[in-house]
């Protein structure tokens, strides 16, 4: 250990500062994802009951410590936007592993993330990791005896499932503090800090 380092500066590993998320919450599959994660890392349940554990992301990582005229933008986007209705059915399994289920028709979400890409474009969807950005709700990750068929069936009748997107989230994501800065609903005017 370096002589300048102190013993609180070292950590098993890498440390969490936390990222903001805008999504839309899933409500009808929120029970399931909440079980998988606290299976995976219950840090990162949010103790927020409006939070939308289940989600489709419109654009993370997003600004850090939005402004109130970066609030004002995403209200704005969220205010010509209608609220819409989509299915759940189809799984997918993307290369990394990540196990997930994709909203027909995307087209409203894809419109959503390329309306805040096109205003905040310093903020690429995933951080530019993904030459392109597939709408999608997360489920779970393959694995030993894990993949999709093994999530199917634990899903059971929750799928097909009818959604209506309705809110937009500015959620922070980060261990021990996952919660809702932010929302506004699609369509409307009015929204904001929460």
């Amino acid at each position: 250990m370096p002589a300048t380092s102190r013993p609180e500066d070292v950590t098993d590993g890498p440390v969490d500062h936390g990222h903001t998320v805008l999504a839309i919450p899933v409500p009808e599959l929120d029970a399931f994802v909440r079980e998988r994660t606290a299976h995976y890392d219950a840090d990162y349940l949010a103790a927020d009951p409006t939070f939308g554990q289940a989600h489709v992301t419109v654009l993370g990582p997003w600004v850090r410590s939005p402004t109130p005229a970066d609030l004002a933008a995403v209200a704005q986007i969220a205010s010509v936007a209608r609220p819409f209705a989509y299915r759940l059915a189809r799984l997918g399994t993307f290369p990394n592993g990540i196990i997930h289920l994709l909203p027909e028709p995307a087209g409203p979400f894809r419109t959503l993330t390329e309306a805040v890409v096109e205003c905040f474009p310093s903020h690429p969807a995933y951080g530019g990791q993904f030459p392109d950005v597939t709408p999608h709700v997360t489920l779970d990750a393959a694995g030993a005896g894990l993949d999709e068929q093994a999530v199917e069936e634990m899903l059971g009748d929750l799928i097909p499932v009818s959604c209506r997107a309705e809110l937009l989230q500015l959620q922070w994501w980060q261990a021990g503090h996952c919660h809702v800065q932010a929302s506004w609903h699609l369509g409307e005017t009015s929204g904001g800090m929460a």
